[in-house]
């Protein structure tokens, strides 16, 4: 398989690599290896959040709401840690 990079991009895994003392293929491996891993992971959470919302192990909650209680928070903390 070919990549192909950007100047930049290129220039910055070249980089790497000499700071790494690995070679630029090794580097990129990883970094595939760890998106796919991470991508399995979040795929996963979702997977498992959804399976909750569908089965009523847990209830949805309005976003307006969330972030309305969430202001509200934050200014009483605000407000708390004002000195006066």
């Amino acid at each position: 398989m070919e990549v192909h990079f950007t100047p930049d991009v290129q220039a910055k895994l070249e980089q790497m690599a000499r700071d790494s003392g690995r070679r630029s293929d090794e580097l990129v491996e990883d970094a595939v290896i760890g998106y796919f891993d991470e991508l399995a992971s979040t795929r996963e959470t979702l997977d498992s959040r959804y399976d909750d919302l569908e089965s009523g192990r847990v209830k949805p909650i309005d976003g307006e709401t969330f972030f309305e209680s969430l202001r509200r928070r934050e200014d009483e903390l605000l407000k708390n840690s004002t000195p006066q």
